[in-house]
């Protein structure tokens, strides 16, 4: 009896879910980037070490969000060019002694979105709060770290971008 109960709620839950018209980001990317995608980071003089933990990144966020190819240019469906701002920190916490203990970590990406029929420019920022120990110097770690965390709260922002754009294709 107890089977039964929990088959028919399953049952219940997956027709009601499918009935809500519920349909995934990666659904609506999809009309606009299509399947296959390339990638190109370009990199900063002034920071080059962050261009590599932006394109890897990117590259997650391609595959897992979008639920696409990454493919060479020449193959691409799309190309996504980003460029990354200089990263900018700002205190957001002192302590009792007026020691900063907290930065806020902000960057921006800039994207160029081209296919074979268009070019789209978009901006997505993206940033990370973090502590550090008082009347300390942010870290290497903590710096990378920042950059990757607030790079890919950016790139969620592009996705979100993107999908909003695919939900009005066809309308």
């Amino acid at each position: 009896m107890k089977r039964l109960l929990k088959l028919l709620f399953l049952l219940l839950f997956v027709f009601g879910w499918s009935a809500c018209g519920y349909k995934p980001s990666s659904y609506y990317s999809k009309k606009v980037t299509n399947e296959k995608i390339s990638t190109n980071v370009v990199i900063s003089a002034q920071d080059p070490e962050n261009t590599v933990l932006i394109k890897d990144a990117v590259d997650v966020a391609i595959i897992e969000t979008f639920r696409a190819s990454l493919v060479d240019k020449r193959e691409a469906d799309t190309d996504l060019s980003f460029r990354i701002s200089q990263p900018h920190y700002a205190p957001i916490e002192y302590n009792t002694d007026g020691f900063v203990i907290a930065y806020r970590a902000t960057i921006t990406l800039h994207i160029t979105r081209k296919t074979k029929q268009l070019t789209k420019n978009y901006t997505a920022l993206g940033s990370y709060d973090f502590t550090i120990a008082p009347n300390a110097v942010i870290t290497d770690q903590e710096r990378f770290d920042a950059i990757k965390y607030s790079a890919q709260k950016a790139i969620a922002s592009f996705i979100a971008q993107v999908a909003a754009e695919g939900s009005r294709v066809g309308e």
